[in-house]
């Protein structure tokens, strides 16, 4: 197992360098007066401070279901268990699964390979096309390992986007051979046109579906959950405990408060979903004029553009733009076995347009030099 490429490029890079590396939401966007004032109802009550239970707040839970309910899949508080962000979700489901084989797309979140690795379960890839997965190698893959990790809405690091008759198609090879599929949507509301039904809708007994507040809110707050049928949520929720006992019961009771709204987090939400598109544009059409050389799709949502530049190492090229005072994701970094690529994978919410720009001039002369 290797540390993740992009954490070791947080802990190393000074303020004049730009980053493209990480998948950091735009803090100008956090909703700041709306969390002190649900902060300022938290800390109101000091039993807030206390222990709370390990599945999560009720209140939160039912709120977190309503979600759910509101698209048509019918959730109740039982089937949510709260976790310390996805991550943690992702390593609790990995443990319940370990010593298992796994399907995963290529490429995949370098954050779930390396706990899939420490826990033992043994992974095959499938090509993932910006379409979705290639489904007839998923079919024959599944159906003797009966269990995979996808990201439908706008994949980490691809961006990709599952198109209605893939989700069809992977639902349909859950059902026909059972199993199930962890499918994690971290980046599910940030659509620029419309929002794609899950495909753990379509099988709601066969599915683990990962969300987040991370990218929606914040990431500091470090709440996720996991939604899943109401025994599986009781084992996981016994793995839980062994870990840490609870989730941070002051962030549960912020954000209790904060979607006591639901109008302010869907106004919140549209005006995210708003600026990303923007700057979305903003850095492909900067990648137009200052990287000609790179070969992407436009995304139809999430934090990332990923594309290549023909014959460049990209691992190679990212330390010469070490020393440019830039960087971005060398794509290597998201294959099991793939040591050089041609592939990047940029983030386009983080940085202003000016940044966007004198990045990616950096980058050009890195690349030139």
């Amino acid at each position: 197992m290797k540390r993740s490429f992009i954490r070791e490029i947080l802990e190393s890079i000074d303020s004049e360098t730009i980053s493209f590396a990480g998948g950091l939401p735009d803090e100008k966007l956090f909703p700041i007066e709306a969390l002190k004032k649900a902060s300022e109802k938290a800390f109101e009550n000091p039993q807030n401070l206390q222990y709370t239970v390990s599945n999560g707040i009720p209140s939160l839970r039912e709120k977190i279901a309503d979600f759910y309910n509101k698209e048509g899949f019918e959730t109740k508080a039982s089937n949510i268990l709260i976790t310390t962000g996805s991550q943690q979700g992702l390593f609790i489901i990995a443990k319940y699964f370990q010593n298992r084989k796994i399907i995963v797309e290529e490429p995949s979140y370098l954050g779930a390979v390396n706990v899939f690795r420490m826990n033992g379960l043994e992974m095959r890839s499938v090509p993932l096309a910006y379409d979705g997965i290639e489904t007839g190698p998923f079919e024959e893959l599944y159906s003797h390992i009966k269990l995979a990790y996808l990201i439908p809405d706008f994949q980490n690091p691809k961006g990709s986007l599952y198109s209605s008759e893939k989700r069809l198609e992977v639902a349909k090879s859950v059902l026909k051979h059972g199993g199930y599929i962890i499918e994690d949507a971290p980046y599910s509301e940030l659509y620029f046109d419309q929002k794609m039904p899950s495909i753990s809708s379509l099988i709601p007994d066969n599915s683990l579906h990962l969300g987040s507040f991370s990218k929606t809110l914040s990431p500091s707050l470090r709440i996720g959950w996991i939604r899943a049928n109401e025994e599986m949520i009781k084992m996981l929720t016994t793995i839980k405990e062994t870990i840490d006992l609870h989730s941070c019961g002051i962030s549960q009771y912020i954000l209790d408060h904060y979607l006591e709204d639901a109008s302010s987090y869907e106004n919140h939400l549209a005006a995210l979903r708003s600026a990303y598109k923007a700057k979305m544009h903003i850095f492909t059409k900067a990648l137009q004029e200052n990287l000609k050389e790179f070969q992407f799709e436009t995304p139809k949502g999430g934090m990332f553009v990923f594309g290549s530049l023909p014959g460049v190492d990209t691992f190679a090229l990212v330390q010469k733009c070490l020393k440019e005072k830039v960087v971005y994701v060398p794509a290597n970094q998201f294959y099991l076995d793939k040591p050089i690529s041609d592939e990047i994978r940029f983030n386009f919410t983080y940085t202003s347009p000016d940044e966007v720009e004198e990045g990616l001039q950096r980058i050009k002369k890195a690349l030139m030099a």
